[in-house]
């Protein structure tokens, strides 16, 4: 197979956090966006953060934590509790490595 059969333009799809924790807490599942495949350029920024610098990750990884249309969830004016942010995170980043 050639490899230009897998280059494709990114889809956004959808991302569901279905934990137990996660419906007894909020009554439903958690449903955010993200793109299916990334450029290089977001895999080697992640790659090169320290997992310590909380700032970092996060500034890194809300490019990728989207709405329905494509649009950032987290903006100035907008964050998400920690507990889900951070579950959200982890859920980005695992994707990323598959």
């Amino acid at each position: 197979m050639k490899l230009s059969e897998l280059a494709k333009k990114p889809q956004l799809i959808e991302v569901t956090i279905d934990d137990a924790d996660i419906v007894e807490q909020y009554g439903e599942a958690l449903t955010f966006w993200t793109w299916d495949r990334q450029p290089m350029n977001v895999f080697l920024k992640l790659a090169s953060l320290n997992q310590n610098d909380t700032s970092s990750v996060i500034s890194a990884v809300r490019e990728l934590i989207l709405n329905e249309d494509g649009s950032q969830v987290m903006s100035e004016e907008a964050a998400l509790p920690t507990p889900i942010l951070m579950r959200v995170i982890t859920t980005v980043v695992e994707r990323l490595g598959k």
